[in-house]
């Protein structure tokens, strides 16, 4: 009964009916949300690959096979394949953002470490004045090498925010070492 009802609404959605798409949407939602939420273990990205799904769904609607499994077998399979994408993308992402950022404190280092003045007992100073979250996040970067990804999970925030602190502290580092 379901199967047939997935089908009905989603041949109506080839031909670019809106509200049997939206119906579609409604009936499957959940399913799919669950299936890249396992994956992806975050709640925001995993809201970006059910989007980019549903939007190949509308998209590719008529490609569908009756022969090849069920329509939601079809679609788990999209948001799957869609899911698999935004984390090779994060990973990426990560991979870069990560060696910036081993450059910004390799910069950091050496031009600390050029003045005469600047020792260990300078830098744990320097690091003592950094707001709580931005030592903790550059602890877990660069004293335990994780990643941005694996120091958002670690400390429970957002990864824009764990970014931005790093960024934020590195640039205080900076400051506080050149004076």
């Amino acid at each position: 009964m379901e199967h047939e009802q997935h089908l009905k609404l989603l041949r109506a959605t080839a031909l670019g009916d809106k509200q049997a798409f939206s119906q579609l949407y409604q009936a499957t939602c959940a399913q799919l949300y669950a299936v890249s939420f396992k994956m992806l273990k975050n709640k925001a990205l995993s809201e970006e690959a059910l989007q980019e799904a549903y939007v190949r769904i509308w998209h590719n609607a008529s490609e569908y096979q009756l022969g090849k499994g069920t329509v939601l077998t079809w679609m788990i399979s999209i948001v799957r394949y869609r899911t698999l994408d935004l984390i090779r993308y994060q990973s990426v992402r990560n991979e870069h953002a990560l060696e910036q950022d081993a450059d910004d404190i390799a910069t950091l280092n050496v031009s600390a470490f050029e003045h005469s003045d600047t020792t260990p007992l300078k830098m744990e100073e320097c690091m003592d004045e950094l707001d709580s979250e931005q030592k903790q996040a550059i602890h877990f970067a660069y004293f335990n090498g994780l990643s941005h990804q694996e120091v958002s999970a670690s400390m429970g925030s957002p990864l824009g925010s764990i970014k931005s602190w790093i960024r934020r502290g590195l640039q205080s580092l900076q400051r506080c070492l050149s004076i």
